[in-house]
């Protein structure tokens, strides 16, 4: 049974903050171990100021956060960072005044971001947001890029896939669901993982009160109809990595939403572990609580290493480093 071991929790950045508010972090990992993150920050979500920050953790801890895209006037959303297998980090990101007219920009850094090019439009003209919304991509067996992207109003889930190291996009088709039959608007923002080769697995966001999940033979592109697993969901983000063992590491609020209510408490948070390709969920960890949110995770999984981070109380980035090991029965 896989056990917690090593744990450090530490906050990217205290309160001298260049910014009042801050959302969606998310993080990767670099070649010579340091940890690089991006988060939306500003006035609050959807003010016209509102940049996506950046922060590296070297040797001496983490930077002071920059600015790495910033549109005058015009709200970014939801950063996604990447390191393809060639070395070369992108960043994704939205812009715009409302979720139904995001625009996907992606830039790339070639030194580890450090410096970053102009950003460009991920898919020339889209509107609604291609590409991932708020989770990674993933590298699929067959050196496939697959992004975990979702529209609204429409709530609805799909994939973009790239065959060509992210220059160029093809759509899944739409996540089956009967919107006729939810008591909310669906599903978005899912968590992807391959489990052997061509299967691919997500596990998203919904309205029901429960984490839906849906399943694709063909490499992501057709998928069952989503299904409800037993996982709670307060309508909040969630996020999923998987270890090379298999072990799938799940970061989300164990909170249902109630009926008549939009959303649920987004505390506490907390990481459990499967073993069972997501059919079974165990080893809760519990990383934050309070009366304020803890919510909106990103997961990245390297060896037996976890690394996460989160908003807390949408005023602060925490970070979440946590060794994993096989315990001796």
């Amino acid at each position: 049974m896989v056990e917690y071991k090593h744990i450090v929790k530490e906050f990217i950045f205290e309160e001298d903050r260049p910014f009042p508010s801050c959302h969606a972090s998310t993080l990767e990992v670099l070649p010579g171990g340091e940890i690089i993150a991006a988060w939306f920050g500003g006035t609050a979500e959807k003010a016209g100021d509102v940049a996506i920050w950046v922060s590296r953790r070297n040797l001496e801890g983490w930077t002071a956060p920059v600015k790495a895209a910033d549109r005058e006037g015009v709200p970014h959303w939801n950063p996604v960072l990447f390191l393809r297998p060639d070395g070369v980090l992108q960043l994704y990101y939205k812009v715009g005044h409302s979720i139904a007219e995001w625009v996907t920009m992606v830039m790339y850094s070639e030194d580890q971001g450090i410096t970053w090019s102009e950003p460009v439009q991920l898919v020339e003209g889209d509107a609604g947001g291609r590409g991932p919304v708020k989770n990674k991509p993933i590298l699929l067996h067959d050196g496939t890029i697959a992004a975990p992207a979702s529209l609204e109003p429409a709530w609805d889930c799909f994939v973009d896939l790239s065959l060509d190291g992210g220059t160029t996009w093809h759509r899944s088709e739409t996540v089956p669901i009967d919107h006729s039959r939810l008591r909310g608007k669906g599903i978005i923002q899912p968590a992807l993982w391959e489990s052997v080769p061509g299967n691919v697995h997500m596990l998203t966001r919904s309205t029901e009160g429960e984490i839906y999940r849906s399943d694709s033979a063909d490499g992501g592109r057709t998928w069952c109809e989503a299904y409800a697993t037993e996982l709670p969901n307060n309508n909040s983000g969630i996020d999923l990595a998987k270890l090379d063992s298999g072990v799938l590491a799940l970061v989300y609020n164990p909170v249902r939403t109630e009926e008549g209510k939009k959303k649920g408490p987004r505390t506490p948070l907390v990481l459990r572990l499967s073993e069972d390709n997501g059919r079974t969920w165990k080893q809760e960890l519990k990383l934050d609580e309070g009366i304020k949110q803890y919510s909106y995770p990103a997961i990245v999984a390297r060896g037996s290493d976890l690394y996460i981070t989160y908003t807390w109380r949408r005023e602060r980035i925490a970070f979440y480093h946590i060794r994993l090991s096989e315990a001796v029965s």
